[in-house]
């Protein structure tokens, strides 16, 4: 089965339990809007709140297409010393290094990963 079928809904009004915290990294958590079980593809909502540091997770490389919207907040990439804000877009196809960062103010990002 492909990812569900929904009509608009507010993911927000889930409230905190919708959440999912990411192993190893404090103060980062997942928020999985659909999910393709056949491929795997997933469209997510990423959540970094103040303070939040991803270098436990170093470097990072997928064997995905990954499309990342910023939604609210900014990403610091400690790799490139350069700061992302809201409404800033990458398409990174897979094997390409991103990461890590910092994340002084929090942030959340919109997240398309897909499997070809």
């Amino acid at each position: 089965m492909a990812k569900p079928e929904m009509e608009f809904w507010d993911p927000f009004a889930s409230g905190e339990s919708a959440w999912e915290p990411i192993e190893g990294v404090p103060g980062l958590a997942e928020y999985v809007l659909s999910k393709d079980p056949q491929t795997g593809s997933v469209t997510r909502l990423l959540r970094f709140d103040p303070g939040c540091d991803s270098t436990p997770m170093g470097v990072q490389r997928h064997d995905f297409w990954e499309e990342v919207l910023i939604y609210q907040g900014a990403l610091h990439d400690l790799t490139l010393n350069k700061t992302f804000r809201a409404g800033e877009y990458a398409c990174r196809p897979p094997g390409m290094a991103h990461g890590p960062w910092t994340t002084p103010e929090g942030c959340i990002t919109f997240e398309v990963r897909t499997y070809e």
